[in-house]
């Protein structure tokens, strides 16, 4: 996106120098015929066409959002064949009058080519070299050394000033696309939590934007380890982080690598299964159930459930894409789990909430 962004700023600065092209030479052919050289006897036909060509081409340009960069050097080259043909037919009436006027010619064009062009170095060369041309063959090669140097100045200035422009612009490009990198990696870290590498609440929000895109069957599931305070003041934080990610990377092992699982609090669990069935759903939190109590983490202080650490679950249905209700019900299918005694499963859809304990036989 972001190198798609300096395109745009490229051809945008391309079209701008094509207006400034077309402006520059309308103008200098209008003062040509306002302000005919001495002893000039008509307005001569290339100036006329230079005139109505640049015109046009201001007000399509002006009007137009194309791409610019290819259409510039074929406008340089035309617009530069008639300003070579101006100048000859020009020269076989003021010739003798005025010995400057191949060179003042000659650096008119390069003045507006130089400052309309000053960032495309073959546009550049494409409008000035057949004026220059034209002025040395109708010289007859006497002052070729002067003109030379004349033209040579300011190639060699444009020349070195395109190669810094090309070298600016990869540098540019290459900062873009660093910047680019570290802002995704950026994102995708405020996305996660850094003690377990789980989603935490912005990046399920993420998930969320995307979720319903998909195929139906989603359900929400919240778990929460029991007795985790109890925990944390007996064996330590240090102990109790331990714990959470232990048991945060059985819960991602539990379930598919599609289910997104989202440190939701403290020692709280959400994980989110999309295109699955209900009974799916349900192995998956038994599922996770026995990975979190077969971690084996001794819990001492969680004895009326079990001497390890263990997990309630709520799990409830995601209907009609309401995140929010079918979150709610989980909360609560989740809080009648640990009210009646832990290590269990509610499931919102029961009519009547049956506690489900895992016997020693399914454990095993």
């Amino acid at each position: 996106m972001i190198s798609h962004s300096y395109d745009e700023l490229l051809k945008s600065k391309h079209r701008l120098a094509m207006l400034l092209f077309f402006f520059l030479n309308s103008a200098t052919a209008l003062f040509s015929m306002v302000y005919p050289p001495e002893k000039a006897t008509s307005t001569p036909a290339p100036l006329v066409i230079i005139f109505v060509l640049c015109c046009a081409g201001l007000v399509f340009s002006f009007f137009s959002k194309k791409n610019y960069s290819a259409h510039l050097n074929v406008c340089s080259i035309i617009i530069g064949l008639f300003w070579a043909w101006l100048i000859a037919l020009r020269f076989q009436e003021i010739g003798e009058v005025d010995k400057n006027y191949l060179l003042v010619s000659l650096l008119s064009i390069f003045f507006i080519s130089a400052i309309a062009l000053s960032d495309n170095f073959l546009a550049f060369c494409l409008h000035a070299v057949p004026a220059t041309l034209c002025v040395v063959f109708l010289d007859d090669f006497q002052h070729v050394g002067r003109i030379l140097f004349t033209v040579s100045l300011p190639l060699i200035g444009l020349w070195l000033h395109h190669l810094m422009l090309r070298r600016s612009d990869e540098f540019t490009r290459r900062m873009l696309a660093n910047l680019y990198s570290e802002r995704e990696k950026f994102s995708d870290l405020s996305m996660l939590d850094p003690l377990t590498g789980l989603y935490n609440r912005r990046g399920l929000q993420n998930k969320l934007e995307t979720l319903f895109s998909q195929a139906s069957g989603h359900y929400v599931m919240l778990l929460d380890i029991d007795h985790f305070k109890a925990y944390n003041d007996n064996y330590g934080h240090s102990m109790g982080d331990q714990a959470l990610v232990r048991v945060s990377a059985a819960i991602r092992d539990a379930v598919r690598s599609r289910d997104v699982v989202v440190r939701y609090g403290g020692e709280e669990f959400l994980v989110l299964m999309s295109n699955v069935q209900q009974e799916h759903a349900v192995r998956m939190a038994e599922r996770i159930q026995n990975k979190v109590l077969g971690l084996n983490i001794p819990h001492l202080f969680n004895a009326e459930v079990s001497t390890h650490v263990t997990v309630s679950a709520g799990l409830a249905a995601l209907e009609d894409g309401n995140f929010i209700h079918a979150l709610g019900q989980a909360d609560v299918s989740l809080y009648n789990a640990k009210n009646s005694g832990r290590n269990k499963i509610f499931y919102a859809w029961e009519a009547t909430e049956k506690p489900q304990t895992l016997s020693e036989e399914k454990l095993a």
